[in-house]
């Protein structure tokens, strides 16, 4: 198992209340969408919903009731157990994209236990484990979504948190003490895999698994960078390890050096300021994953890889900026992406069970969280919170 830290800290919130109008968002579309009708319902549950919310673009959370619809026929009810905390919570918390739906109940690395089933619900019963990522609905009629890549929605994806569902409700995250989702966005979590562990893969496992599978990253015996040693630049080299590649980490922290090679078993270290250590690496990648969102330059990261190398970018630094010959000059690709598809996401669960790979998580209450989003900013965490919902969330 990965390293675990439980957190027990205990402090004092204000609560403040705030009044928004409702959001009725996407009503032209709703009405061409009888199926999602007849198995959703925009009612509200007779059910309290118990979380924590952001009411104004401080970002400060604080204890929250709120109601979620009711159970439709494809639906799956969730007693959420965990939680992981990703820089998506801070995002729209504090509104920085200028799109925030307050109140925002923010998180969409959720693991839980199946406590209802909708009757036409087929691939889950009471009891079992489940996962829910950055997503909680799609068209289901695109091409992407038939190919199980529903993240690409052509019509949009609804995020989990801060989206507007195709009922016209706003979606509220995994800081509660359940939800309801339609059955083909929940993902199966085999019963020996800790939940506090598979809260992550929801979104920092899935957000570098499926890129690396998909740009082949897979292939023992070749060799890939991984730029950023954060959430998810800590998955990038646990996945590396397990299909059999070298594995370098770039770092502007001389102070993870230690921790990467022991612990997350990454076979170089370099430190990314360090141009003779950087030039003593040149064409030697086949591959190089960047997680690192804060802005740097490319062009010395693309010397790196050999003729026909992949670089795939999953941060978002303000600007990507590079000389086209680097790119052009040993035929190079770029590419980017975000999180996966449901195929991917259940892909990769399979694949962290089968090969004992688990995050590295510091476990927290939920009264911690505005420390640990804090904390988050200044990336102060190894690698990944995780919130112990099923034991530290409470009604007052």
């Amino acid at each position: 198992m990965g390293d675990v830290i439980v957190l027990r800290n205990k402090i004092k919130n204000k609560r403040a209340i705030y009044f928004t109008s409702s959001s009725i968002g996407l009503v032209l579309w709703i009405l061409t969408q009888t199926h999602h009708r007849k198995i959703m319902s925009s009612k509200g549950g007779d059910e309290q919903c118990l979380g924590w919310a952001a009411r104004d673009a401080s970002g400060v959370l604080s204890p929250y009731k709120f109601s979620r619809r009711n159970l439709g026929t494809e639906d799956v009810h969730i007693k959420i157990t965990h939680c992981g905390v990703c820089y998506a919570d801070v995002v729209w918390t504090r509104n920085k994209h200028g799109d925030s739906k307050y109140p925002v109940v923010p998180g969409h690395e959720i693991a839980g236990i199946v406590t209802k089933v909708g009757t036409n619900v087929h691939s889950f019963k009471v009891g079992d484990h489940v996962g829910v990522g950055t997503y909680v609905n799609s068209c289901r009629d695109c091409e992407y979504c038939n190919e199980k890549q529903e993240v690409l929605c052509s019509k949009g994806s609804v995020f989990t948190f801060n989206g507007v569902d195709f009922d016209g409700t706003i979606t509220k995250g995994g800081y509660s003490s359940y939800i309801v989702v339609h059955e083909r966005y929940c993902f199966t979590i085999p019963k020996g895999y800790p939940l506090a562990s598979a809260a992550p893969l929801l979104c920092a496992g899935v957000t570098v698994y499926s890129p690396m599978v998909r740009h082949k990253m897979n292939q023992p015996g070749k060799s890939l960078g991984v730029i950023g040693l954060g959430g998810l630049g800590h998955m990038a080299v646990k996945f590396g390890k397990a299909f059999g590649l070298s594995v370098t980490i770039f770092s502007t922290s001389i102070s993870k050096k230690e921790e990467a090679l022991s612990l997350l078993g990454a076979d170089k270290f370099v430190l990314s300021s360090n141009q003779e250590e950087m030039r003593a690496l040149a064409k030697s990648l086949d591959f190089i994953i960047d997680t690192a969102s804060g802005d740097h330059p490319f062009d010395p990261y693309m010397s790196l890889l050999k003729p026909y190398g992949v670089f795939v970018l999953v941060g978002f630094p303000s600007e990507v900026k590079f000389s086209p010959a680097s790119l052009n000059i040993g035929s190079k690709t770029v590419a980017g992406s975000i999180t996966g598809g449901t195929k991917d996401t259940q892909e990769m669960i399979d694949f962290c069970a089968a090969n004992d790979i688990h995050p590295s998580i510091e476990v927290i209450p939920i009264e911690y969280a505005n420390e640990a989003l804090e904390r988050l900013i200044n990336r102060d965490v190894k690698y990944r919170f995780v919130i112990d919902i099923e034991n530290s969330l409470k009604e007052n």
